[in-house]
């Protein structure tokens, strides 16, 4: 590792922040969508167009992912990266690395290795995302997932299973719940801000509680999933008669929408401050409703997502929320 020189970067987005966490390590935060830079500048190096450049994603198994390659004027990007990512080259020793729309998988430390003959020399940047950690089960109740379902489950409600970090940050934020759900390095985990037996034992600290790595396959647990923001338009869809699941679907398809996932509610409420106190019909058949404001007959004491649950979908007893991509 190396110290970081006179680092030269702009900005495409006006809500990305760059941090600096020491002499070798800097951290970008940014929102999903974001054109993005990670800064690469390296010192001792004094043309970089003549040398192999080589940007990694570090995994949380510890694995790597290629994501671009340059050997001077030959430059080849990969996967998920593929027409995504760019260098910057502001000039013959910039090796920063641009990311277009950035994408909830983004999320992670990158490497950046600049190999000059028998000389190697890197930078490490994390990005992170700004974003919402949410617990998640399914209809069947708790503890019905291993952690191949977990994935799935996150992605089918916008979200990808959530970091420790993540986790950590929203714990920080007053996050308090007692079921234990996977993290995205295979661990399992929940957070506890007031301590109580059920939860570990009333003489506790708050803090993670951590059943450590536990087997991927058999396994089952609940999920902590992360969103980030919103890249169209969530809304409840205002209608004369209540509706069930079917006509739910069928109200936000004729409005040109579609009915909204369990992350995009998430993303509204702790992201955008939206606030609605009607129950309403989200695409995995659960009702939820947003409280921003806490007040009497909807939250009383505190700002949440409430879980109505997962009713008979032919029960023709709630609205729904819909969602608008942006074209």
């Amino acid at each position: 590792m190396i110290t970081l020189f006179s680092l030269a970067m702009f900005f495409f987005a006006s809500s990305l922040h760059v941090e600096a966490q020491d002499d070798e390590r800097i951290k970008v935060y940014a929102n999903r969508g974001d054109n993005i830079t990670l800064p690469c500048r390296l010192e001792g190096l004094s043309n970089l167009f003549g040398n192999r450049i080589k940007w990694t994603k570090l995994e949380d198994d510890s694995t790597e992912t290629d994501v671009l390659m340059s050997m001077g004027f030959h430059k080849k990007s990969y996967g998920n990266f593929e027409d995504r990512v760019y260098l910057l080259e502001a000039d013959g020793n910039d090796a920063t690395l641009v990311i277009t729309n950035l994408d909830l998988k983004d999320y992670g430390t990158y490497r950046c290795e600049v190999i000059n003959g028998l000389t190697d020399k890197m930078v490490e940047v994390d990005l992170e995302l700004q974003g919402v950690v949410f617990p998640y089960s399914p209809r069947l109740g708790r503890y019905n997932f291993n952690f191949q379902n977990a994935e799935a489950a996150c992605l089918e409600q916008d979200a990808v299973v959530a970091s420790f970090e993540q986790l950590y940050e929203e714990w920080r934020n007053g996050l308090d719940w007692c079921n234990a759900g996977w993290l995205n390095d295979g661990t399992v985990q929940y957070p506890i801000t007031k301590p109580r037996e059920p939860c570990g034992g009333a003489r506790t600290s708050a803090g993670l509680r951590n059943y450590g790595r536990r087997d991927k396959s058999n396994s089952r647990y609940d999920v902590f999933c992360f969103t980030a923001s919103l890249k169209g338009l969530f809304y409840y869809l205002i209608q004369p008669k209540k509706l069930d699941y079917e006509e739910a679907v069928n109200a936000c398809e004729r409005d040109g929408a579609e009915i909204a996932k369990v992350g995009h509610m998430y993303a509204a409420w702790k992201l955008h401050g939206y606030d609605r106190c009607d129950a309403g019909w989200l695409a995995d058949g659960s009702v939820r409703y947003p409280i921003s404001r806490p007040r009497k007959n909807c939250s009383p004491t505190e700002a949440a997502v409430r879980l109505v649950g997962f009713p008979d979908k032919k029960q023709k007893l709630y609205g729904v929320y819909c969602y608008k991509p942006q074209p």
